[in-house]
C-alpha cells in the first residue's frame, strides 16, 4: 500500500495526492496503534464506535490504550441500526470530549463517515480501525450521508491512518464480507462509464488511476472463492481493494474511479427506504445486484445501432414536468431535491442533445470497444455472483420490475454524472432498457 501514498506525478497533468500518512494491513497490526498515537504526539484519543464495532475491536483498542498508559474518552452509539444522518453527526459532536487531541474511529462505513466529519470540523487527526472489509470509503475524502432524505457525498477528509487487522476483519459477519466484494465488483462499471463519460462529455480521465482499480479488482476476483471461507489472502485482497478504491477517488478528485450507475441504483433504494420504509440491504450487496443488472443492460446496448431520428423524437417528446411528478411520487423528498438540482445542472436541456448525440454516433465503435474491454459478459459475472452467494434476482431485496424501471430512470437525476441511463436517454432507448429490468 505504501506505493499509493504521498504525491504521485502523472502524465494526466495532475499531481495525485491521497492525503493519507499510513495504511497498515496484516495480522495483528492493531497492536501498532500506540505507535501512530505517538507519531502525532497525541495525549488523549477519542474513541468513536457503535455497540457492534466496539465489541468487534473497540474493547481491544481500549485495552491496548490502557496497557500503554494512554488516557482516552469514548462514545459508543447504542442504536441497533445506526443511520449516517444529521442526528448521528450531531450526537457525535455533542459527546465529543474537547480535551481529546486525536480521533479513533472503530468500524466501517457509517462510523468512518461520521468520524471523518468529526475530524474535519474539530481539526483533530483521525485514525480508522476497520472492522469489516465492506465498503470503499476508508480512504475517501468524502462521507456518504443521508441529508434531508437524500443520499449525498459530503466533503470531509481522508483518514490519516487506516488500520486493517486481518484477524479482526475476517471475523466480520458474512454479509459484510459479501458486501465488500460486491462494492469492488461495481468497479467494472465505474471504469467503463468513466471512459465513456470522458469520450462523450470531455470530462477528466486518468488511465493510471483506472489501472489501479483494475489491478485491485483482479486480485479480488482471483481470491473470491476463499472469501466466505475467511481465508486471509481473500480478506486482505478485498480490504486492500476497497482502500485503493478510496485512494483512486482521492487521486482523481471525483468518485468516478469507484462508482457508476450501479451505485446510483443502491442510492435510490436507500432513499426509498428512508422515505417509505421499504426494504434495504447492505450497500455493497445492493451494488453487486445492481451491477448484475447493469452488465445485462450494457449487453443489450451492444446490440443496438444509434438511430438519429429515434433519439431526436424521444428527446423532443420528453416532458420534464411529467417526469418530475413521477420522481416526487417515487422518491418523495429526495425527488424534490433532485428536481431542485436540475434547475442548476440543466441535464435535460434539449438544445445540447444534438451535439452530444453526434459525438456518440461518431464514436459508437469506440464505445462498444470500451464495453468489451471493461465489462465482463453476463455469464462471467453470473459465475462470480454464484461464487459469493449473492442473488441475481432483485425481488429478493423487494425490488419488483416496476420499481426497477423507475430506479433506473431516477439514476440519471442523482448527480450530474454521465452514466448508462444518461446514455440511454440520449439514444432514445431508455424505455427499451427499462423493459429488461
Amino acid at each position: 500500500m505504501e506505493n499509493y501514498l504521498g504525491t504521485m506525478r502523472c502524465s494526466c497533468g495532475k499531481n495525485h495526492d491521497a492525503q493519507i500518512d499510513d495504511v497498515v494491513i496484516g495480522k495483528g497490526v492493531i497492536r501498532r496503534l500506540p505507535e501512530f498515537i505517538a507519531k502525532y504526539q497525541a495525549k488523549k484519543p477519542f474513541i468513536l464506535a457503535d455497540r457492534n464495532t466496539y465489541k468487534a475491536a473497540g474493547e481491544t483498542v481500549a485495552n491496548i490504550l490502557r496497557d500503554s498508559n494512554i488516557p482516552f474518552s469514548a462514545y459508543v452509539f447504542q442504536q441497533a441500526e445506526l443511520e449516517p444522518n444529521e442526528e448521528a453527526v450531531g450526537s457525535a459532536f455533542m459527546h465529543f470530549d474537547n480535551s481529546c487531541d486525536l480521533i479513533i474511529g472503530i468500524g466501517s462505513g457509517v462510523i468512518n463517515d461520521i468520524g471523518k466529519i468529526l475530524s474535519n470540523v474539530s481539526g483533530r487527526k483521525y485514525i480508522i480501525v476497520g472492522t469489516a472489509p465492506s465498503m470503499d470509503g476508508y480512504a475517501s475524502a468524502a462521507s456518504s450521508m443521508s441529508m434531508d432524505g437524500l443520499k449525498v457525498s459530503l466533503s470531509s477528509r481522508c483518514a490519516d491512518v487506516i488500520i486493517g487487522d486481518i484477524d479482526i476483519l475476517k471475523q466480520a459477519p458474512e454479509q459484510m464480507l459479501k458486501a465488500g466484494l460486491g462494492d469492488m465488483l461495481a468497479k467494472y462499471i465505474s471504469i467503463a462509464e468513466w471512459r465513456i463519460g470522458n469520450l462523450i462529455t470531455g470530462e477528466y480521465y486518468c488511465e493510471r488511476v483506472a489501472q489501479l482499480i483494475r489491478e485491485a479488482l483482479r486480485k479480488c476476483i482471483e481470491n473470491a472463492e476463499g472469501l466466505l471461507k475467511r481465508e486471509d489472502a481473500a480478506v486482505q485482497a478485498v480490504f486492500e481493494g476497497l482502500v485503493i478504491g478510496g485512494v483512486a477517488m482521492a487521486y482523481a478528485g471525483v468518485s468516478r474511479p469507484a462508482s457508476g450507475v450501479e451505485h446510483y441504483f443502491s442510492h435510490v433504494w436507500d432513499m426509498r427506504g428512508l422515505e417509505f420504509g421499504t426494504r434495504v440491504d447492505l450497500h455493497g450487496i445492493q451494488c453487486a445486484m445492481a451491477t448484475m443488472k447493469t452488465v445485462e443492460l450494457y449487453e443489450a446496448i451492444k446490440r443496438i445501432v444509434p438511430d438519429k431520428r429515434k433519439a431526436f423524437d424521444a428527446v423532443e417528446a420528453f416532458d420534464y414536468n411529467d417526469w418530475s411528478d413521477q420522481l416526487r411520487e417515487f422518491l418523495g423528498n429526495s425527488g424534490k431535491t433532485m428536481i431542485a438540482q436540475e434547475s442548476k445542472e440543466h441535464k435535460y436541456d434539449k438544445s445540447t442533445h444534438p451535439a452530444r448525440f453526434q459525438v456518440i454516433a461518431d464514436n459508437w465503435d469506440v464505445i462498444l470497444k470500451i464495453i468489451d474491454e471493461e465489462i465482463p459478459s453476463v455469464e462471467e459475472f453470473s459465475r462470480i455472483m454464484d461464487v459469493i452467494g449473492i442473488s441475481r434476482d432483485l425481488n429478493t431485496i423487494g425490488v419488483d420490475s416496476e420499481c426497477g424501471r423507475l430506479t433506473f430512470k431516477a439514476t440519471k437525476d442523482i448527480r450530474d454524472k454521465y452514466v448508462l441511463s444518461r446514455l440511454a436517454w440520449d439514444l432514445g432507448i431508455l424505455d427499451e432498457l427499462c423493459d429488461l429490468l
